[in-house]
């Protein structure tokens, strides 16, 4: 079977994609910090039928992350779908606005957002080569294509991480490696309402764009999810 990695998995979007990619025969492979979280996650992927493992490891240590791929694929057989979805901010990430930011207020978000993904994506790319085929996804916030100033830290690494995304695949494309690399920028609240009165969005109704991104919208570097004001996803 083929086999998908998430890197960043968690209760909301993590577990969407898992059962988007599971439901159509995916082995997943489930890292993050918290091994008990990973472990519950895994037990409800299994009670639905998808066969799920954890390999717990903490982007901001890139030999463990690296380690953790290598034995996500040994156990798989190899990863075909990688996607990258970390989110460090909350409680960790003092947002700051731009004239105020310093080097160290970015700092942290660079190491979560594109050095992370810059490490992972070397870990399981060769084998993407070598089979030809293969798929890179990774998930921003939509402050990475139009910024925020109130998040300007925050945006500054997650724009990093898109234009980084952006290259990578118009690199793979032309190359004819066969291997997809895209970004999907999420214009909206997850699961929980930040906004009074504005519905967020629920993962269920964002995951087919990472599906989409892998089957029949492989020639596409960026899609960008965001809410109508009816509450309806746009495109």
């Amino acid at each position: 079977m083929p086999t998908l990695a998430i890197v960043g998995a968690g209760p909301q979007m993590g577990l969407a994609i898992a059962r988007i990619f599971g439901s159509q025969g995916f082995d997943v492979a489930l890292i993050s910090r918290n091994r008990e979280k990973l472990d519950d996650l895994v037990g409800k992927l299994g009670a639905e039928g998808i066969t799920a493992a954890a390999f717990p490891a903490n982007v901001l240590d890139r030999a463990g992350l690296t380690h953790a791929l290598a034995e996500a694929a040994a156990r798989f057989g190899r990863i075909d779908v990688l996607e990258y979805s970390p989110v460090g901010t909350f409680g960790i990430t003092t947002l700051t606005a731009p004239a105020t930011t310093e080097p160290s207020d970015v700092e942290y978000e660079m190491n979560v957002q594109l050095y992370g993904a810059i490490a992972a994506t070397k870990a399981v790319l060769p084998a993407m080569r070598e089979a030809g085929a293969g798929t890179l996804l990774y998930t921003t916030g939509a402050g990475s294509i139009w910024p925020d100033p109130r998040v300007a830290n925050v945006n500054a690494a997650a724009a990093a991480l898109r234009n980084w995304v952006m290259n990578l695949h118009k690199e793979l494309a032309d190359a004819g490696t066969g291997i997809q690399a895209a970004h999907i920028g999420i214009d909206t609240a997850i699961g929980v309402s930040v906004i009074p009165g504005i519905e967020p969005a629920q993962p269920e109704q964002i995951t087919p764009l990472y599906w989409d991104l892998h089957t029949t919208k492989r020639d596409e570097a960026e899609l960008v999810f965001k809410l109508d004001e009816n509450g309806f996803p746009r495109g």
